[in-house]
């Protein structure tokens, strides 16, 4: 008896998170047909079967509802890269391993979800602006990226081939904080250059994705994932992770 007063509203929680699921759902298709900067309400809502002041009152506005799909394709590649950076881990893979299981996984996510990719790592939205609402999501897959340098660090594994040079001032005080380094005067020279350097395994995973996803390796590569790796390992080991392809 002392639940029932609570019922009606876990049945509007419900309904509610039905309807979202769906307008999501709906959101997806459209982003896929019409892409990221022609998402409409009013298209949704017309999929829907509704008006579009029913999805008014889901969602504010096409801003809001483009800052859920981005929050949801940060979160799924972001489980992928952490899923594939534990199974490595659990097969007690070295750093370098590690990275490159996890490059693989964020690839076949890629693949999978080209739209996706595209919305949160392709050419900005003209007008929006992201809010803060979606940094934590975009995070997870530089604090894989993070963790793996960490362990190069800790067990003596990482050796850059890339040239030395100045780190002060290359970055924000908060990539450092980020990394658990406190204050960057307080870090290592050769620490802070593998803060920098981490984000060529960054750069290396968007563009090789970007180059093959969107056509720019028609007729040049015959082994896309061959060329993926070799593209992966090569940047790699300019930040100190020397990935064994052949082993």
């Amino acid at each position: 008896m002392e639940d029932r007063p609570n019922a009606p509203r876990g049945a509007r929680a419900r309904a509610r998170a039905e309807v979202m699921s769906e307008l999501l759902a709906s959101a997806r298709e459209r982003l896929c047909a019409d892409g990221a900067a022609n998402l409409s309400l009013r298209a949704v809502a017309r999929d829907l079967g509704v008006s579009s002041s029913a999805v008014y009152r889901y969602v504010e506005s096409r801003d809001a509802l483009l800052t859920l799909l981005i929050v949801e394709a940060y979160d799924a590649v972001g489980l992928v890269a952490e899923e594939a950076a534990a199974g490595a881990r659990a097969a007690a893979s070295p750093p370098a391993q590690t990275w490159l299981a996890v490059a693989r996984g964020v690839r076949t996510w890629a693949l999978a979800n080209p739209h996706s990719f595209e919305l949160i790592y392709g050419t900005p939205v003209p007008g929006y602006q992201a809010p803060q609402d979606t940094v934590a999501a975009a995070l997870r897959t530089w604090a894989v990226i993070v963790s793996i340098m960490l362990e190069g660090f800790d067990d003596g594994s990482l050796t850059p081939a890339g040239p030395d040079f100045d780190p002060d001032g290359l970055v924000t005080a908060e990539v450092f904080a980020f990394a658990g380094m406190g204050a960057p005067g307080d870090v290592p020279t050769e620490t802070a250059r593998g803060v920098v350097r981490s984000f060529t395994l960054f750069a290396s995973l968007i563009g090789g994705l970007t180059a093959e996803l969107y056509g720019h390796l028609h007729r040049v590569a015959d082994d896309f994932p061959g060329v993926f790796d070799a593209t992966i390992a090569t940047a790699a080991a300019g930040v100190g992770l020397h990935i064994d392809l052949l082993g």
